[in-house]
């Protein structure tokens, strides 16, 4: 018996955010009609240019619960000018982009690159690249409305007087405190908004470095980035320490991030004795954009 055996790539996630990207400068064979050809020309003119076609996507976002969905025509809108924001919606949670998620999907088409940058036995035509990812952030939070801080985690005596508080959101929250005064912060990598500590609680410069340790919501162990801040950043910006560890982590950190990247659709794929170079100049243009929304 003659039979096609299909995988759920999405069954290993609980929240999957599902995006296809149809690759190739040309979505037409080399044996369609003319007819044919205008056809497939006409729905996305910039096809040849671009050399890729957002076909469509499915976005879970943590601050509502729900999905966004897009169709084919949202990514037949996209122009050179905007398809870079047209795709990194796909890596916003709600919250914030999902960088981690960027940097594991490239890494992933770059292996695809490096397969077709060396077969010459194949040439692709409307075929696509599926990408998947979880959308649930995995990591526990504390909620310290009800409680103080000392109480909750048995800050050493005198490093919060009594009345100071520690401001929050959903994605921080405090795991212990060490003999020397410091507080170890975990924080998710759904931050949107950052802690500051009451200027109270910095008082005593004994007590002025806060050290922060950034966990992986999808495995327990800690990640390697981590920053000191001082008691001069504390009363001015924290923000830029912290964007050195959340969106410049180290190469071996970011393929961390639980993601798939699939070929699929085979319907038209014909023997060849070159490389694919339409399929490739789609793939090196859509790391490019991805490059481009890890970058800035």
């Amino acid at each position: 018996d003659t039979y096609l055996k299909l995988e759920d790539v999405t069954s290993k996630f609980n929240k999957p955010c599902i995006m296809d990207v149809k690759i190739g400068q040309k979505s037409y064979d080399p044996y369609a009609s003319a007819e044919k050809i205008q056809q497939q020309v006409s729905k996305y003119p910039l096809m040849e240019e671009i050399g890729f076609l957002v076909l469509g996507m499915r976005v879970y976002h943590v601050s509502s619960d729900s999905y966004e969905t897009q169709n084919q025509h949202y990514g037949r809108s996209l122009t050179k000018e905007t398809v870079k924001d047209g795709i990194s919606k796909f890596f916003h949670s709600g919250y914030c982009l999902r960088k981690d998620v960027v940097a594991a999907s490239i890494q992933k088409v770059e292996k695809i690159l490096e397969w077709f940058e060396g077969q010459t036995q194949l040439n692709f035509y409307a075929s696509s690249l599926l990408f998947v990812y979880e959308g649930l952030c995995q990591a526990t939070t504390v909620r310290l409305s009800d409680v103080t801080l000392a109480e909750k985690r048995r800050v050493p005596k005198g490093l919060l007087s009594s009345g100071d508080v520690l401001e929050y959101n959903n994605n921080i929250h405090v795991i212990n405190s060490t003999e020397n005064g410091k507080i170890e912060a975990s924080v998710s990598k759904g931050l949107s908004k950052f802690y500051a500590l009451h200027k109270k609680a910095c008082s005593k410069r004994h007590h002025s470095q806060l050290s922060l340790k950034v966990e992986n919501s999808e495995q327990d162990n800690v990640w390697k980035s981590s920053t000191c801040i001082t008691q001069e950043h504390l009363n001015g910006n924290v923000l830029p320490q912290l964007e050195k560890v959340f969106y410049h982590m180290p190469a071996e950190t970011k393929e961390s991030a639980n993601v798939e990247v699939r070929m699929i659709d085979f319907a038209h794929v014909f023997p060849s004795n070159t490389k694919d170079e339409g399929y490739i100049y789609g793939l090196k243009n859509l790391i490019t954009v991805l490059q481009n929304i890890l970058d800035n």
